[in-house]
């Protein structure tokens, strides 16, 4: 039986994508013991785990995503964290529940109403308490997520890729502003992400970008996954100038916003 979207992103994605992301941000927002976290947005849940390990078993750690897929594999992953269905706008949070860390890594550029969501990370988190937002910034800027969009197009015609469409900065640190968070600071970091086996990855984004476009979404199971083959063979020259020994290597760039309640 194949896997489900969900498991091969846990698999393929999590580790090597993520993780490094995750690591450097919760760092950024100097996590200490005995803080509360809010990982917004979780997926399959790589920050709130990370943040687990580095508080230990006891901690309070909520993971909280609209997809009850991937929040399936977050509970068998890491069963012992307190992962709940939810939609960022509307947060399922207990009465008068606020957390000293809140993250939304790779998140917000998802969210249909952006202001709305903020506002509630705002409200989620303790007075003093630190947020730290994470958008990728446009594709124009990482050469091989665009080169492959292009590949894809070919086929496809025009795909507006969510992943990277709320790359502007000044958009994102206004955003913060203006729903009342204080110390509004933005960076923006590049780094070489690895990957030891580059197939798995064009396979997912080839999957992704099929998804987003206008008439992948209107094809049926079959004539996806012919798409889907044919344009995992015709972007495979595209990661040869990125191939690192075995693997895979390149960089990507991503906005990081950190605020205080």
């Amino acid at each position: 039986m194949m896997a489900s979207f969900p498991e091969m992103y846990e698999r393929w994605l999590a580790g090597p994508l993520f993780q490094p992301w995750a690591e450097m941000i919760l760092e950024e927002v100097e996590l200490s013991p005995g803080d509360r976290v809010l990982d917004i947005a979780c997926g399959t849940g790589i920050v709130a785990r990370v943040a687990r390990e580095r508080l230990g078993d006891t901690a309070y750690v909520v993971g909280i995503d609209v997809s009850s897929d991937m929040l399936a594999v977050a509970r068998a992953v890491a069963p012992g964290i307190d992962w709940r269905e939810g939609n960022a706008s509307a947060l399922p949070l207990h009465d008068r529940e606020q957390f000293d860390v809140v993250v939304c890594q790779q998140g917000l550029q998802f969210f249909p109403d952006k202001p709305a969501a903020v506002v509630q990370m705002r409200r989620a988190l303790a007075k003093g308490g630190r947020l730290a937002v994470a958008t990728w910034r446009s594709d124009d800027e990482i050469p091989f997520f665009r080169e492959l969009r292009r590949v894809a197009e070919r086929r496809l015609g025009a795909i507006a890729d969510q992943r990277y469409s709320f790359g502007d900065a000044a958009a994102l640190e206004a955003l913060l502003r203006d729903a009342g968070l204080h110390e509004v600071r933005l960076t923006t970091i590049s780094r070489t992400i690895r990957f030891q086996n580059g197939e798995p990855l064009l396979r997912l984004n080839t999957m992704a970008l099929v998804g987003m476009s206008a008439v992948g979404r209107e094809m049926g199971d079959q004539e996806r996954n012919r798409v889907v083959e044919a344009i995992v063979s015709e972007s495979a020259p595209v990661l040869h100038p990125y191939a690192d020994g075995s693997g895979l290597a390149f960089e990507i760039s991503t906005n990081l916003a950190t605020a205080e309640g």
